[in-house]
């Protein structure tokens, strides 16, 4: 991370917690006296690992890199200030989110343990990130936040050595200390969510509840609406200009590829199309066109994501439909148009965004993966001063990278107001409370091609709500056995099992994977009928009662029993079966619905996932 920025101030917080056990390590432009304080209480960094793996001498220091946990790239500092960051007045990013910038839990203390460094686009060791695990728990950390995912699938088990994270997020689940990670940003395409331990919290991005609209005129006074962060000064009409039109090559008009002549750009805004999502093809763009003698350049893409970002060059993006329209106009006549600056943010439902890695879990399909979703495009945090795009310490990223701190920040939020509950129970009521629609009772949408409803395999229980976390009624709890229980029902050997636990395990030799105590259903291979089990643990009013509410996926039929649970002083935990049945006569897609327990106060949302599969070898599996 950063030191110096002004994220990681110590004013207004006591002394370091005397159960604190870690250190800060002194490195290259890194001093422990000097760097450390009573906000940032911890910084170590690991190359070890890294510089055996490649087998050979590299100089970091050549490519940028700092050899201490000082950041050199602003990934680190951006995701840390996310979770913990202090109050900072006055933020903004070009203009734009002008507010106070905090992170999730602002008087939380942080710890960095630096394991990645700038080498091939950035490298991560397994052995420094297992060392790190380690040391992390032994100085004795509450959260841990991991914003990496593993470079590509197919993933590895749980059990074998280099799943890194799964090995030691367990050694740190068994120690009731909760770990977040990404899901990837591999999305919208299906099995792509990556970290799917059922131990971890995974974390998929949603879009926030803002946007930073541009007007763009035409000179036959119709206006389009666009999106970019661009507030320089507002251009007067100006000409169009397509350069696909009146030559041979089609291609010209495509943005990552712009073909333009100074003496037909000149002074004009430029359209140009693109199928590629990435906002480093209107940076592209821009960079063009301005070279070119341009004085702006308006995008069509495709309809998600859509914020042009440049700083110093007016820009728009917009789909494929506004393009389109825009370029009618500009073979119709003499195309000019009139594109206004953007100076403040706008509320639109929040989404989930389209490079959010999805479900189903191609480790487990039974376990839901992600868990839950919180906001990761356009945040606005704390960078390094090396970073090329800050703007007075601060920039704006997006990724499922900045969502997992947003978790993490509420997590330690929760365990301060909580400190009797363990991860599981963290997660459970992360996911149970988790919000599927905005506040007017529309929908949650997902980005893609098309754009559809959200479900499930989007976003596991929706989008997170903190509040509603913090008091949500029941608790679906799990322990380290009923981790090992899930191992064993994926058929490890014992002796691969009882080497991710470090202790000797016999497995049973029946144990169903859809009886693991999820907070969520999901039934990958249903063939008739099957019956699992769950167990609510009370965490609200003494004396409870919770009917069921059953919102069944469609050609189902769904039986909880008992329908009632009934909680008083002596009764605190209770089991309940479901049995889900199909009236499905083919193999199908998955349908998704939901089991609600409710007191008329808390609303306990499990969403339930299922699959008819006809097969008899994947019905055996149930």
């Amino acid at each position: 991370k950063w030191p110096e920025s002004k994220a990681f101030r110590d004013e207004g917080l006591g002394e370091i917690p005397s159960g604190w056990k870690g250190f800060c390590q002194s490195g290259d432009q890194f001093s422990a006296a000097k760097h450390c304080n009573k906000k940032l209480i911890g910084a170590r960094w690991f190359v070890d690992g890294l510089l055996a793996e490649i087998g050979q001498s590299v100089n970091l220091t050549r490519l940028g890199e700092i050899l201490s946990a000082r950041d050199a790239e602003g990934h680190g500092t951006h995701v840390s200030s996310t979770a913990a960051g202090t109050y900072v007045a006055n933020v903004s990013y070009n203009g734009v989110g002008l507010g106070t910038a905090r992170g999730g839990a602002p008087r939380a203390r942080l710890a960095i343990y630096k394991v990645c460094w700038k080498l091939s686009g950035g490298l991560c060791a397994s052995a420094d990130i297992l060392k790190a695990f380690d040391e992390a728990i032994k100085d004795g950390v509450h959260v841990l936040t991991l914003s990496i995912a593993a470079a590509s699938l197919p993933l590895y088990s749980e059990v074998d050595g280099r799943d890194i994270i799964a090995i030691g997020s367990f050694h740190a689940i068994a120690r009731g200390i909760t770990v977040v990670c990404g899901a990837g940003n591999d999305g919208p395409s299906p099995q792509t969510v990556k970290n799917t331990a059922p131990w971890i919290i995974t974390v998929a991005a949603s879009t926030m509840d803002r946007a930073y609209p541009t007007q763009i005129t035409l000179g036959n006074n119709k206006t389009f609406q666009g999106q970019s962060i661009y507030t320089g000064k507002e251009e007067g009409f100006t000409g169009l200009f397509y350069p696909a039109d009146g030559g041979p090559d089609a291609t010209a008009g495509v943005c990552e590829g712009l073909t333009l002549s100074p003496n037909l750009v000149a002074g004009k805004v430029v359209l140009c199309f693109t199928t590629v999502s990435s906002p480093i093809v209107t940076q592209r763009a821009a960079l063009l066109v301005r070279a070119a003698g341009g004085v702006g350049v308006i995008v069509s893409k495709p309809p998600n994501d859509i914020t042009a970002r440049c700083r110093s060059f007016p820009c728009a993006e917009v789909d494929y439909e506004v393009g389109t329209q825009i370029l009618f106009y500009i073979r119709s006549a003499s195309g000019e148009t009139k594109p206004s600056s953007n100076s403040c943010g706008k509320a639109v439902p929040a989404k989930i965004a389209e490079f959010s890695s999805r479900g189903p879990n191609t480790v487990a399909a039974s376990v839901l993966k992600p868990d839950i979703a919180a906001p990761g495009v356009q945040i606005i945090a704390a960078t390094s001063a090396l970073d090329t795009s800050a703007e007075e310490g601060f920039t704006m990223l997006s990724g499922t990278s900045m969502a997992t701190p947003h978790i993490a920040g509420i997590v330690a939020l929760l365990r301060a107001l909580h400190a009797d509950w363990s991860p599981a129970a963290i997660r459970s009521a992360l996911t149970t409370t988790a919000w599927t629609s905005d506040p007017y009772g529309v929908p949650i949408f997902a980005e893609g091609d098309p754009h559809k409803l959200a479900d499930p395999f989007d976003f596991g229980g929706g989008i997170a709500n903190p509040n509603g976390a913090a008091c949500p009624g029941l608790v679906y709890d799990m322990d380290e056995t009923d981790y090992i229980n899930y191992l064993c029902s994926m058929e490890y050997n014992n002796s691969a099992i009882s080497r991710l636990t470090g202790k000797p395990v016999m497995c049973p030799e029946t144990v169903s994977i859809l009886d693991v105590n999820l907070p969520s259903i999901t039934i990958p291979y249903l063939r008739n009928s099957t019956t699992l089990t769950r167990t609510v643990t009370n965490v609200g009013s003494t004396n409870s009662i919770y009917h069921v509410i059953v919102e069944p996926p469609t050609g189902t039929i769904v039986l909880v029993n008992p329908p009632i649970l009934i909680f008083n002083s002596m009764t605190k935990k209770i089991s309940f079966t479901v049995t889900v049945s199909s009236m499905h006569q083919l193999s199908a897609g998955y349908y998704f619905g939901s089991l609600i327990w409710t007191d008329g106060v808390h609303d306990v949302r499990s969403p339930i996932s299922v699959r008819t599969a006809m097969p008899r070898l994947h019905a055996a599996a149930i």
